[in-house]
């Protein structure tokens, strides 16, 4: 641990990918102050009452509330919290996006915070005509604009929030540039639960995120992922937390562009899945898998350890991550059928 980083603001603390955040960085030594709205907030308290170094603070609006007093003493602030595809209208999301980040920002570097993470996506790169193939770039973005967001799918509306509010950071980072700001970008992420999280009700799949494209999988007319960049929830969590420690050697706009070095092998998984739960062999999805145009993202490894360390062996392969994932869901099946609830034969389609 940093000796100048030591107490650490993470926002969406009921989160997957918050949850696996605030888990790494307590292994790793630092404090935790994490948010989240008043529904999860006495939850969220119970479930980290053993872990005296996590604080849970409440924020009612992250985009237009004033909440600066969350930030004192903070070191750093790893804000994740985002709207999801689908779950607001338009020009709601945007709006939500854009300001949700800024506000975080802005009061942070009020109280004198300078070191930002911020969670955006590959969603916010795909699609650039100058991509040559699936290449991922710092100075690569979706062309997809506010207009055509509005006219288009929920995916096209998350990669509009996703970049504009990214897009935002940047202005701002540029127009204060006393302030440290590094954004990852992940693509769709997958992995065992955190190892603190909150309960997932019975039937409420909405609540695996995006782990329902692998529990898809487990339905014998289960659709496969929709692309095939993906990332182990834990490696996502040691690169934003890893990102606090960067160098300050390390030069230029620190876009973190992120994928596994692996690709999505279905027999191969399909193979590792069947050798550590052969009970499941038989629900395993009968759909051929897509042909996909390529088979993996092509990222730069070198700058991802430049900015946070994390090397390229240290990524989870492909098999781990989608076995460790199918047994966490296995075992939470168990707790909802030992509840009385009957899992549906067909698993609801993720997207």
């Amino acid at each position: 641990m940093s000796e100048s980083l030591k107490l650490i603001f993470v926002t969406g603390a009921s989160g997957f990918l918050a949850s696996h955040i605030i888990h790494e960085l307590t292994e790793q030594g630092y404090r935790v102050r994490a948010s989240a709205r008043r529904n999860k907030l006495e939850p969220l308290r119970a479930l980290y009452r053993s872990t005296p170094s996590v604080e849970i603070v409440e924020i009612a609006d992250v985009a237009h509330g004033n909440f600066e007093e969350v930030f004192k003493d903070v070191d750093a602030v790893i804000h994740t919290a985002s709207p999801l595809p689908g779950r607001e209208d338009v020009d709601t999301m945007l709006r939500s996006a854009i300001d949700g980040s800024l506000n975080v920002l802005k009061q942070a570097e009020q109280v004198g915070v300078k070191k930002f993470i911020v969670t955006s996506s590959t969603a916010a790169v795909t699609g650039d005509p100058k991509v040559v193939g699936v290449s991922f770039r710092a100075e690569h973005w979706n062309p997809v604009t506010k207009a055509q967001a509005k006219l288009g799918t929920a995916s096209a509306t998350y990669a509009a929030a996703k970049k504009y509010a990214e897009l935002a950071v940047w202005e701002w980072a540029e127009a204060n540039p006393h302030v440290d700001v590094t954004t990852i970008n992940p693509p769709f992420i997958y992995g065992p639960f955190p190892p603190l999280r909150l309960p997932v009700a019975p039937g409420n799949f909405s609540a695996l995120s995006t782990d329902m494209m692998v529990y898809t999988l487990l339905s014998p007319t289960g659709a496969y992922p929709p692309s095939v960049g993906y990332a182990d929830f834990r490696d996502v969590a040691k690169v934003h937390v890893g990102a606090l420690r960067t160098p300050p050697t390390v030069q230029g706009r620190k876009r973190v562009l992120l994928s596994s070095p692996d690709g999505l092998d279905f027999k191969a998984i399909f193979d590792a899945i069947k050798k550590a739960r052969p009970e499941v062999e038989g629900r395993l999805t009968k759909l051929p898998p897509p042909l996909y145009p390529f088979d993996r993202y092509d990222i730069d490894f070198e700058r991802v350890e430049e900015v946070t360390g994390v090397k390229k062996a240290d990524f989870h392969t492909t098999e781990e991550t989608i076995v460790d994932t199918v047994n966490a869901l296995l075992d939470l099946e168990k707790t909802w059928t030992e509840s009385g609830f009957v899992v549906p034969e067909v698993i609801p389609s993720a997207i």
